[in-house]
């Protein structure tokens, strides 16, 4: 698996969620129920992670949907 976004906007991370479901990409969206530990003040980030194969196509998706902005660096 591999980081494709971090963020503390949970309204983008529903976002890219429904855009990679569209487009059959699994992914993982971890660190989303950190809220309880920090009190939900949406400090600490979710990060969503693809499988290795899937990465190239998920970046890709993103960048058309104008999100490139958002794309973790390419390791």
């Amino acid at each position: 698996m591999r980081e494709l976004v971090r963020t503390n906007d949970i309204v983008l991370v529903s976002a890219i969620g429904a855009l990679l479901d569209g487009a059959n990409i699994h992914h993982l969206v971890l660190d989303q129920n950190m809220s309880v530990i920090e009190g939900s003040l949406g400090i600490l980030p979710r990060r969503i992670l693809v499988h290795e194969d899937d990465i190239r196509a998920a970046r890709q998706l993103l960048a058309e949907a104008g999100l490139a902005h958002e794309l973790r660096s390419d390791e």
